[in-house]
């Protein structure tokens, strides 16, 4: 296959090699250890502002609507994401709740953010002089983006707490859910390698 003239170093063992032109659907691997350098999905990033705007709807109702709420004795008692923040904030927790913060309200946010922003703009065939910056932040709070880990430790929570109250989910926890599931399909659909290619094609 002809080369492009790029190199690139596998992330695996580091080895220098060009970038070849791939057929769409193809996949390059390294020639020393056979790891995916990358792939060859040419409309893949279009589907990015698609999950990101249904995660973003998803996310804006996880913090305007009760997550779970529990009933003792007749008594509805219900709490939001960022409610549960200041709760625990107010009790002395702050270390949890400043980590329950980043990870659960602000990561997410900025990754979403951060993708539509990027794709957009390639859409439009520009790339702002912010463009690597941007890419750089949404590297940095991709790793801390653990919406999964909360939904890990909620159903942890409601099932120790089955048997002490009746236990009624909100539906920003059926949201917390979805918003999920549309973050994880779009950051699988956001290829850097890809990304970076059309921001060579659009200067």
């Amino acid at each position: 296959m002809p080369t492009t003239g790029a190199i690139l170093a596998c992330h695996e063992c580091d080895l220098l090699q060009h970038e070849v032109g791939l057929e769409p659907g193809g996949v390059a691997r390294c020639r020393r250890c056979g790891a995916q350098l990358y792939r060859s999905r040419p409309h893949e990033l279009d589907r990015v502002p698609a999950y990101t705007l249904a995660a973003f709807i998803l996310y804006l109702v996880s913090n305007a609507f009760p997550v779970v709420g529990l009933s003792i004795n007749g008594e509805l008692v219900q709490a939001t994401l960022l409610g549960a923040v200041r709760g625990m904030y107010a009790d002395g927790d702050w270390l949890v709740a400043a980590l329950v913060l980043v990870t659960a309200v602000i990561a997410p946010f900025v990754q979403m953010v951060a993708m539509m922003w990027l794709v957009l703009f390639l859409r439009m065939g520009r790339v702002p002089k912010s463009f690597a910056k941007v890419f750089r932040l949404l590297a940095f709070t991709r790793p801390w983006g653990m919406v999964e880990v909360l939904m890990i430790g909620v159903m942890v929570a409601l099932v120790k707490l089955a048997h002490m109250a009746e236990v009624v989910p909100g539906i920003a926890l059926w949201s917390l859910a979805g918003s999920m599931l549309l973050l994880a399909a779009a950051g699988a659909a956001f290829d850097p390698h890809l990304l970076w290619s059309k921001v060579s094609d659009a200067r």
